[in-house]
């Protein structure tokens, strides 16, 4: 289990299949024991790469010509990482099993080859990266595809745009949200601290935050349904929806959860709500989290909120639909999306107006639907949300307030950018169907 060929191996799943680098490492080391500063190194090279595989190619580039092997790319790109981003990391170190790993990998002519770039990269000490505030300059120096950069910069400028790619490539803390009906945010420190972990209050009352510790599941305040895993961004829509004890719910998109036991808690476990997902496979999750907090008013049902069987229509005083993105907005916790491209999630808006549709289809006259999202793109929020209201002017934007800092919110509709509070980035809006 050496800890740059687990890495290289992340990444390369990564890039082939379409795998989430943190739970192919967390798979692979539950079947294995590594070292534990081996997998925290494998941790730490796998995620810097892909948080600056653009600048790591930067600096590979003037030694390259032509294609080189995904794995070759990806040791290499490990090596300049450990270079240029890692400061106890020997130099002979970072080189030499570079040099080995490829013999591995790939052939001893890959192994030439790394093994001469490598050292003409690190026969001069490296160049400092690009200063400038265009596009081309901004996605080396933060990591991010130039098409990406220059969406940015057109939508915000170039001083928020630095303040969102900068915050992307920090690490992000675990977040807590307490069940109120098990533990005060007090008793929920002291329970965690029990456990071995620092926490401390979070931007909203009621959420804690603490650096990586771990596996959460294996917290006794997390079994013992003290606390849940929720960003303070995630539970906005929950908020947004300002459901009341007594009322029929709808969640349509609700896997793995999160929403739908915040809904239960905010009604007092009181009145009913229908989690619903496309994947029966994730259901269970949903159930066993809610025994595991002590709501009961959840049930679950298998099915595609685009359409939804004749029964439920106009029968939910709120719909909550959190629909399936791009993921913009969580680039901090999967560095993987920011790889996307814009070809790649064009057919989203189409799906989520469908979803929209379906779930709106469910509003009694005078109920509520929550559309949200965790991307930036206005394409997939504002543009779906514009899209629907042109389509059905029995709805329209209703002004919600969630709690502090975020406020009032009297258009109707709220982007929250990491950077304000350094939460994910989320989309909400609210929609109201008349009598």
């Amino acid at each position: 289990m050496r800890a740059r060929e687990v890495a290289v191996r992340a990444l390369l799943a990564c890039e082939k299949r379409g795998a989430w680098s943190d739970a192919y490492l967390d798979g692979l080391f539950r079947r294995e024991t590594p070292d534990d500063r081996e997998a925290a190194l494998a941790y730490r090279i796998c995620a810097g790469v892909l948080q600056n595989r653009e600048a790591c190619d930067w600096y590979l580039r003037p030694f390259l010509r032509g294609k080189l092997q995904p794995a070759v790319r990806a040791i290499l790109r490990s090596a300049v990482y450990q270079l240029a981003f890692m400061d106890r990391i020997p130099v002979s170190a970072a080189v030499n099993e570079a040099v080995e790993l490829s013999k591995t990998l790939g052939n001893p002519a890959a192994a030439r080859l790394t093994n001469a770039v490598l050292r003409h990269l690190t026969a001069s000490p490296l160049p400092a990266l690009p200063t400038g505030d265009d596009a081309q300059s901004l996605s080396v120096r933060y990591s991010h595809p130039e098409e990406w950069t220059a969406y940015f910069l057109k939508l915000l400028g170039p001083d928020k745009t630095r303040a969102l790619l900068e915050l992307d490539n920090r690490p992000a803390p675990v977040c807590f949200r307490v069940n109120r009906r098990k533990a005060s945010p007090e008793e929920a420190i002291q329970a965690l601290e029990r456990d071995g972990v620092t926490a401390r209050p979070f931007i909203m009352d009621g959420f804690l935050t603490a650096e990586r510790i771990g596996e959460v599941t294996e917290l006794e305040a997390f079994r013992s349904g003290l606390v849940t895993v929720q960003d303070p961004a995630a539970s906005l829509p929950a908020y947004a929806a300002g459901p009341k004890p007594g009322m029929r719910v709808l969640d349509a998109c609700a896997a793995p959860g999160g929403k739908s036991f915040l809904l239960a808690e905010l009604m007092e476990d009181r009145g009913g709500i229908l989690a619903c997902d496309l994947h029966g496979s994730k259901l269970r999750r949903i159930e066993e989290g809610a025994l595991r907090l002590g709501l009961g008013c959840i049930r679950t049902a298998e099915g595609d909120a685009s359409a939804p069987p004749p029964e439920r229509a106009l029968s939910f005083d709120l719909v909550l639909a959190d629909v399936p993105c791009s993921g913009l907005g969580v680039v901090r916790k999967k560095p993987e999306i920011r790889y996307k491209t814009r070809e790649q999630v064009s057919r989203l808006p189409e799906t989520q107006l469908a979803i929209l549709e379906g779930a709106a289809a469910c509003v009694k006259p005078g109920g509520s639907v929550v559309y949200s999202t965790c991307t930036l793109l206005r394409e997939e929020n504002e543009g779906v949300t514009e899209a629907f209201l042109a389509r059905h002017p029995e709805f329209c934007r209703e002004a919600f307030t969630l709690p502090a800092p975020f406020g009032e919110v009297s258009a109707g509709e709220r982007t929250v950018w990491p950077f304000e509070f350094e939460t994910d980035g989320f989309y909400l809006c609210r929609m109201r169907k008349e009598k």
